[in-house]
């Protein structure tokens, strides 16, 4: 299975720029993984026609830090953009526990272990916000630095510093930080947004708890594992970087039940489909509280145990979430058909249909329900 076996050609002009005024009305295209030939089109408030009471939608309430910030070197000026990934365990620093996390820095070659970056909130500022240690380079392109500030007020300064991080095809300014971020976001710690939860607005989701569905939130912070890209030909050799994820008590048990009394387990976004099939391959197909940090790897092939339906936005060419939806979209399929690309063929066929018709794609774009 190779990484060119997942790509297609997408008009630069379907790339959506900006978000919809309104966050459900975007287009959601309906799969049928029982009936592979059909396509339905319709707008994604009529999600609500295809869960039933009884049912359970599962949503990644992690929220997205203003990741990116931009500073220069202490020694010599030189500008350096980061962009903050994963927060590892606080370096103790004359009795204070300094936060430290791992970075993308750029360009990396202008850092060297042992050396500073002062961060400042305007250039002509004299006075900087906060500085960093550069800890360690590691060669996959990753850096760990240690900020000057405990935790807390780190994140403080960095809300009145930090960037929102967009995707770099998205060339357009954000005017409201807010809708790249998901009405129920709580958990701060995120690199990226779980983006097909950006459809879903208070409205719906009121609509959809009434209607009898379990709405249950889990979080995985979404780092460089999701948005990565393959850098080998071989599926099979692409090494996930590891994110931090938890299910809670009570989220667990709403789990189990829905599953024991017979309803399905709708998956908003792969970043949830991740969460919970880790924990259920970690735990015999059961779900149970659970935090900690996983690099599972979902492409055709893998046996999925929890999630019965999956709402997806559309994916960049050769990136591991298309590999994920393509392995969702073959689960109905017969055995030897599961561990070929006939998923890829199902989801490709989809999206030369959205592509055709005008879709909107990727972070800001329009969405899928697989059943």
């Amino acid at each position: 299975m190779k990484t060119d076996d997942f790509d297609f050609v997408l008009p630069e002009e379907l790339i959506a720029q900006t978000p919809l005024k309104d966050r459900s009305s975007s287009r959601l295209l309906i799969l049928d993984r029982e009936n592979p030939e059909k396509i339905e089109e319709r707008h994604f408030a009529d999600i609500l026609d295809y869960l039933k009471p009884g049912d359970a939608l599962v949503l990644n309430e992690t929220k997205v830090l203003p990741a990116r910030i931009f500073g220069q070197r202490a020694d010599t000026g030189g500008k350096i953009e980061v962009l903050l990934l994963k927060e590892l365990e606080p370096t103790k620093v004359d009795g204070k526990n300094f936060t430290t996390w791992e970075c993308l820095t750029r360009p990396q070659k202008r850092l060297h272990e042992g050396k500073s970056i002062l961060f400042f909130k305007n250039p002509e500022d004299n006075t900087p916000v906060f500085g960093a240690h550069v800890e360690k380079i590691l060669p996959d392109g990753i850096t760990h630095l240690v900020f000057t500030e405990e935790k807390k007020d780190f994140l403080v300064k960095l809300d009145d510093l930090g960037v929102m991080p967009l995707p770099p095809y998205i060339h357009k300014k954000l005017e409201n930080k807010d809708r790249y971020q998901t009405v129920y976001a709580k958990n701060l710690g995120s690199a990226a947004a779980p983006t097909a939860g950006l459809h879903f607005t208070p409205e719906l989701l009121e609509e959809i708890a009434k209607k009898g569905i379990e709405i249950i939130k889990v979080t995985l912070h979404v780092g460089l594992g999701t948005f990565r890209p393959v850098q080998v030909d071989d599926v099979k050799k692409h090494k996930m970087h590891t994110e931090a994820y938890e299910i809670t008590p009570e989220a667990a048990e709403k789990i189990e039940k829905v599953r024991k009394n017979g309803g399905k387990i709708f998956a908003v976004g792969t970043t949830s489909v991740r969460t919970l099939e880790t924990v259920a391959l970690r735990n015999n197909g059961k779900i149970v509280p659970e935090q900690g940090e996983t690099d599972i790897f979902i492409y055709p092939g893998f046996k999925f145990q929890v999630v019965d339906g999956l709402i997806t936005n559309f994916h960049l060419p050769k990136s591991t979430l298309l590999m994920l939806v393509s392995s969702f979209a073959a689960q109905k399929m017969p055995l030897e058909a599961q561990e070929s690309l006939a998923g890829r063929d199902f989801i490709l066929r989809a999206y030369n249909y959205a592509i055709e018709n005008k879709f909107r794609f990727f972070s800001f774009g329009d969405a899928m329900l697989i059943l």
